[in-house]
């Protein structure tokens, strides 16, 4: 092997096993921000679990609040990915869709947002979450989206609150229904809103 592909080889397995890195640190972070309030989250602990140092933690993401934003990021756009599988124009597909992202994040995300206030960290991806599932309930009710732009903008709040995850938490947490009967009121309350069948 001559010297210029094996340095070749070596630059691409560094580059890679750093990529692994980052996403084992992120993955550990994410975990351990939704699980824990932030106060309870040091540095130390998600080097330790992600089985790096302190210092290869802060060389690569600068700080505590540097390693929020990167892993609210990478976290984002996964929730982005799996929302994107909404069908347009269905509203059963469309709350399946949503359910199902709440069934797995949805006590995670509700533990991050009763932080927002006290954890400024916490407020940018918060607002960043809310953002994201704007533009879901905007493309995926679009058919039922009045041309107007004040009806328009009324619909678009009703249809973002009734599916917020706050909704999701009333029905499946506070009041302990069924994942089916939760659908099922969503679907009820979208179509009460949309007028669709």
């Amino acid at each position: 092997m001559n010297m210029a592909v094996r340095r070749r080889y070596t630059m691409t397995a560094r580059a890679a096993a750093a990529a692994a890195t980052r996403q084992r640190i992120l993955a550990t972070a994410t975990e351990a921000f939704l699980a824990r309030p932030y106060e309870q989250v040091s540095l130390e602990d998600v080097a330790t679990r992600a089985g790096v140092t302190v210092q290869t933690v802060l060389r690569r993401f600068g700080s505590k609040e540097g390693l929020v934003a990167a892993a609210a990021e990478v976290g984002l756009e996964q929730v982005r990915a799996e929302r994107d599988l909404a069908p347009i124009g269905d509203v059963p597909g469309a709350v399946h869709n949503l359910v199902d992202h709440y069934e797995e994040w949805g006590d995670r995300v509700l533990r991050m947002l009763a932080q927002e206030e006290q954890t400024p960290a916490f407020r940018s991806v918060a607002e960043a979450g809310r953002n994201l599932h704007r533009r879901w309930v905007e493309r995926t009710f679009a058919p039922w989206l009045p041309v107007s732009r004040a009806a328009r903008s009324r619909r678009l709040a009703q249809l973002t609150a009734v599916t917020d995850v706050s909704v999701w938490k009333l029905l499946r947490r506070d009041q302990a229904l069924s994942r089916n009967v939760t659908e099922t009121l969503l679907v009820e309350l979208v179509q009460l809103i949309t007028g669709a069948s």
